[in-house]
């Protein structure tokens, strides 16, 4: 072995222990940024071994890749948090669509070349099928996000059917080409329906479930880079494909028992489609407050517990959070955030937003840690969450969400709920909160309201 080839041999070694410390630290607020440090330097490692091979890269098409990659990225990267979500699921996109690409290419070369078997042919197989299915996956995820397609189910009859045949078709034709890799008419057939399938698996799934799907696509990935490495060979892609695939799942299941619902319900159940219906019905009544008395209330609590849902990410509110967060330091009071797995519309949503406003991680309280206090919470501020606190999913078994552990708002002495509308969640359905005897409804935008809500506290006039 050649002192270059120890030298790429010790960078992948490097490399695969960062990346494995990068995931270690990254669950956790304290270490966070080391986490994001060692990543970053992990992969660099793994491309600065990689480079050192001349005889299997082109350097002058790095640099071009280089320079396109630059340009598309770096604009990506000025996306607000709000979009983080979006932005989380195109990376994902890019990533399936290098790995279909890889494995296209590949193929073609040993076709000519006489060097498929069928575990290449196999491995090949594994990464367009994955590959390919999250980058459709993917655009579809984000462009439900951002809301240019329709954020709700899209269903027509016998669908699952459907998915599955196609599904049986494209495993069908990959096996076919497993035994038979020269048969190269059946490979672009793999091509289309994988890019096909990715769209149809994400046409039925809602909003609501946009969490579960993102961590999911994120596995697909991950597998796929997973097969990729043992199609060109490289251990480093095959430990890194493996990190990223295996972690994907695991959020993906905790995502599902945060909701307490399956990956088949997910994924074929078309959650909020019933809803539409089920959200016409009688108009309860609710009682409505000011700023003014909003922060009359508050001056009084000991106890505050504030509760951030996709609304404060709409209504980019996460500073004015802050600002009331600090108002009530002040005083004295105590306040912390009650935070659901499923807020938001990616894994750890809420946590990146407060983040970024500042709010210190200690304050930050998890669902379950936070239930049993709620009963001795004087103030309980719902900013924009909807489902994850409507108290219908612990006693009404017609609700589409029923049995999905919630944060317990209810319980606390006085609610008081910042909304836009009384219009419905993702799920589709009325938030029995809403109308409870001990729920006061603060109308407007959040960003502005939570602002009313300080500069009353703060002895500032000219509130709205």
């Amino acid at each position: 072995m050649s002192a270059i080839e120890h030298l790429t041999q010790a960078s992948y070694l490097a490399a695969a222990a960062l990346f494995v410390f990068s995931l270690r630290w990254l669950s956790s607020p304290k270490t966070a940024r080391q986490g994001v440090v060692a990543g970053v330097a992990g992969m660099s490692l793994a491309v600065f071994g990689t480079l050192l091979h001349p005889e299997i890269v082109s350097y002058t098409w790095i640099v071009v890749a280089l320079v396109i990659g630059t340009v598309i990225g770096v604009p990506l990267s000025w996306v607000p948090l709000t979009a983080v979500p979006q932005r989380t699921a195109l990376s994902h996109a890019f990533g399936g669509m290098a790995a279909g690409l890889v494995g296209t290419a590949k193929y073609m070369l040993w076709l000519q070349d006489g060097g498929l078997t069928s575990f290449r042919m196999f491995a090949i197989i594994v990464e367009v099928l994955l590959g390919y299915l999250t980058l459709t996956g993917s655009l579809m995820a984000a462009g439900k996000l951002q809301e240019v397609l329709p954020t709700r189910p899209i269903t027509y009859k016998n669908q699952n059917i459907f998915n599955g045949l196609l599904m049986l078709v494209a495993l069908a034709s990959g096996a076919y080409l497993v035994w038979r890799p020269e048969t190269w008419q059946l490979f672009p057939v793999v091509i289309v329906l994988s890019l096909a399938f990715g769209v149809l698996l994400v046409l039925p799934i809602g909003g609501a479930d946009m969490p579960t799907v993102i961590s999911l696509l994120n596995a697909y990935a991950g597998l796929a880079a997973v097969a990729m490495g043992f199609v060109l060979d490289n251990k480093l892609l095959i430990v890194a494909g493996a990190l990223d695939g295996s972690s994907g799942f695991i959020l993906s299941v905790i995502m599902c028992k945060a909701m307490n619902r399956s990956f088949s319900n997910v994924l074929f159940g078309a959650f909020g489609q019933v809803s539409a219906t089920a959200a016409v019905g009688e108009a309860k009544a609710v009682k409505s407050a000011t700023p003014q008395d909003v922060a009359d209330i508050l001056e009084n609590a000991s106890r505050v517990v504030v509760i951030p849902g996709y609304g404060m990410a709409v209504a980019q509110a996460q500073h004015r959070v802050r600002e009331l967060y600090e108002q009530l330091a002040k005083r004295g009071i105590e306040c912390r955030f009650a935070i659901h797995p499923v807020a938001g519309r990616m894994p750890g949503h809420m946590n990146v937003l407060l983040a970024e406003a500042e709010v210190p991680y200690t304050a930050l309280a998890e669902m379950d840690d936070i239930n049993p206090d709620m009963p001795q919470v004087d103030v309980a501020i719902v900013v924009g969450a909807n489902d994850v606190v409507n108290p219908a999913a612990r006693h009404d078994k017609s609700s589409p969400i029923f049995g999905m552990p919630i944060i317990n708002a209810d319980r606390a002495k006085t609610v008081i709920a910042i909304k836009r509308t009384m219009n419905p969640g993702f799920a589709g359905i009325d938030n029995e909160l809403y109308s409870a005897d001990n729920c006061l409804m603060a109308f407007g935008d959040a960003k502005a309201v939570l602002g009313d809500i300080v500069k009353a506290m703060s002895g500032e006039s000219g509130i709205h």
